[in-house]
């Protein structure tokens, strides 16, 4: 996957703790999380389920997005996950990641 700006949504599992990051290297970000190395809420919880996430074409809109997002209600990140992805299964793979 070719670096590009996104912001992401990962789950502990269905409904479970989430997290919400931005980055320009999603791969590589995925990794971080899986393998625990970067420290705090994801490592702590095991959220590591990519369950969401949106591509963007430059940073600035995706960390617009991604302050956005962690503003809403858990209500609304819930409604927009299952909107996409009513099992809440892990996109990773899918990605080839």
């Amino acid at each position: 996957m070719a670096r590009q700006p996104c912001n992401y949504i990962l789950a502990s599992q269905k409904h479970g703790a989430l997290y919400i990051g931005v980055t320009s290297n999603l791969a590589q970000r995925l990794w971080h999380h899986k393998e625990g190395i970067i420290e705090g809420s994801s490592k702590r919880y095991q959220i590591y389920l990519l369950v969401y996430f949106e591509m963007f074409d430059d940073m600035a809109t995706a960390i617009a997005r991604e302050k956005q997002l962690k503003n809403w209600h858990r209500d609304w990140k819930c409604n927009l996950i299952e909107a996409h992805n009513p099992a809440w299964a892990d996109l990773a793979p899918g990605l080839g990641l």
